[in-house]
């Protein structure tokens, strides 16, 4: 009895999926085509109540500072920031050059991404911060070096689900549902917080 290749087995499983993958389009273009005008009615009528949810989550985050990196001067604000907040990104600060790039590069991801809360705390006046979330020091997963680029801490908040991130540019929007998480180290994998 003959054994088939290995490359003919490949071959015919993604020729299977290929199937499968046109099927679902082709049964996607005929629901498309039996479209009637009611039908795009309340498709077009969906899509403007989404967008006008969208436009009032908007003006609400930037009613609320999102939209801005900003420092938070006590500890106590912090909490009730984080609590208010589905998504945050914070950075426990020291005066050095190190959190002077870092400052530089959540300004700008603050302004493009609205759907998240900026904020920067003196890691030195929180010590109980600092040391009940375990704040990591450095940019190891950012290359270990302080030459990063923007868009590298961009895609590191987007892979710990506190930014929404589509694409290659921060000026994509995604309509997935990130929740806030945060992003600190010790026993977590997610690490980004500087000091």
């Amino acid at each position: 009895m003959e054994t088939p290749n290995v490359q003919e087995i490949i071959e015919k499983q993604v020729l299977t999926v290929a199937k499968a993958v046109e099927d679902k389009i082709d049964e996607e273009i005929a629901a498309l085509d039996c479209l009637d005008v009611d039908n795009i009615e309340a498709l077009r009528e969906r899509r403007l109540q989404q967008m006008k949810k969208m436009v009032d989550k908007r003006s609400h985050w930037l009613a609320l500072g999102y939209g801005e990196y900003y420092e938070i001067p006590l500890e106590k604000e912090f909490f009730s920031i984080v609590k208010a907040s589905e998504r945050v990104v914070y950075h426990f600060y020291r005066e050095n050059w190190p959190c002077k790039v870092m400052d530089r590069h959540l300004s700008i991801l603050a302004k493009q991404h609205i759907e998240t809360r900026f904020v920067k705390i003196n890691a030195e006046k929180s010590p109980f911060l600092a040391e009940k979330l375990k704040i990591v020091v450095g940019f190891d997963e950012l290359g270990g070096t302080d030459e990063f680029s923007t868009e590298e801490l961009e895609e590191r908040l987007a892979k710990a689900q506190v930014i929404i991130f589509e694409g290659e540019s921060s000026r994509n929007q995604s309509k997935s549902s990130a929740k806030m998480r945060s992003v600190w180290q010790s026993t977590n994998s997610n690490s980004l917080d500087s000091e």
